[in-house]
């Protein structure tokens, strides 16, 4: 019996499709049958995040999610993985009391990293996710030293996400955008560049970009698939 997958989405729903498109899709191509694990969703309104994220409010972010966890638990979610990168900030809080296992986006990117061997990236991602340490402390770790774009990218990469990207918005001026600012971080030494925010991947990819990207949300999945099926 495969274990059932818990996923704590709408962070944003373009992300969260993703996940459950591709755990299901992946088991079907590998197996060649249709017994993949049980999957349990409970997706959050996003609003609510985004204003306590804005206002610094990490300790209700850290209980509402917990709050989450819990809702997976009780419809019967064996572990669950946070389909996002961003509220990873408050994760050593929720495995304080988390009544499932929860698998590590971090963790499973630097495992990839590692795989690629790599130990220099950069990393896009919300202004949370390239200003905090979580991340870049998380991946230093295991040995990886992280890039971070200067100022004014990060508040293009920021911007886009929240005003574009999270609602199904897709532009070439953005696309461009995005790969010129992946191209300065290899120029600064990235061998490879993490898409730290689940929504990235729907906009950039390696060949527009022509670097080695690291789309957190297809590794994360592959992570949670491996983990329900051994």
């Amino acid at each position: 019996m495969h274990k059932t997958i818990g996923i704590l989405g709408g962070m944003t729903p373009e992300s969260t499709t993703i996940y459950y498109q591709h755990i299901t899709r992946t088991y079907v191509r590998r197996f060649g049958d249709y017994r993949f694990p049980p999957v349990v969703i409970y997706s959050v309104s996003f609003q609510q995040y985004e204003d306590w994220m804005t206002s610094g409010q990490w300790e209700s972010i850290a209980c509402g999610l917990s709050e989450g966890l819990l809702a997976l638990h009780r419809a019967g979610a064996d572990f669950a993985v946070l389909a996002t990168n961003t509220m990873h900030n408050v994760l050593p809080e929720l495995l304080k009391s988390a009544p499932i296992p929860i698998l590590s986006i971090i963790d499973a990117t630097a495992e990839a990293v590692q795989s690629r061997g790599m130990d220099t990236v950069g990393l896009l991602g919300t202004r949370f996710t390239m200003e905090k340490p979580f991340y870049v402390e998380r991946l230093k770790h295991y040995g990886i030293k992280t890039l971070i774009p200067n100022n004014k990218d990060r508040e293009t990469i920021h911007r886009i996400i929240f005003e574009e990207l999270g609602s199904g918005i897709f532009t070439d001026e953005s696309r461009y955008l995005y790969v010129s600012i992946v191209h300065r971080l290899r120029d600064a030494g990235a061998r490879g560049v993490i898409l730290g925010c689940t929504e990235i991947p729907l906009l950039i990819g390696e060949s527009d970009c022509g670097v080695p990207l690291f789309d957190t949300a297809v590794i994360h999945a592959d992570k949670a698939l491996e983990y329900a099926i051994h």
